[in-house]
């Protein structure tokens, strides 16, 4: 099992999210977004597995210096300003075996755990 997770360091919510993976003895990749921005085939399968709204990173300041029109942006529209600006994405971002499966972290335990797939 490959788990990846995009963010950045200091993200108040990624830290949560590092910590309770240490704290479950979960192996993990860390992939700064800043410094690594994933590419926009990464981003699009993501989009299509969770949807382009859930991904968005709504306090960040980048989202908020969009004009009114993001809130008629579709799917493929907010693929692009993705991949142009990472600040946009929601952290953190779990990808596993490849997969993306859980973006954000505020969830219950045991719906992390199935998500992850780890044990109880």
């Amino acid at each position: 099992m490959s788990i990846k997770v995009y963010g950045i360091p200091n993200c108040g919510t990624c830290k949560k999210a590092f910590k309770w993976l240490e704290e479950n003895s979960i192996i993990y990749e860390f992939i700064n977004t800043k410094e690594n921005p994933p590419t926009k085939k990464a981003i699009a399968e993501w989009v299509n597995i969770l949807g382009s709204k859930p991904m968005r990173n709504t306090s960040g300041k980048s989202y908020r210096a969009l004009g009114e029109e993001k809130k008629t942006w579709d799917d493929a529209r907010w693929i692009e300003e993705f991949s142009k600006d990472a600040m946009l994405l929601k952290r953190p971002l779990f990808v596993k075996d490849g997969e993306a499966v859980l973006v954000g972290f505020r969830i219950q335990e045991s719906e992390l755990r199935a998500k992850l797939g780890v044990a109880v």
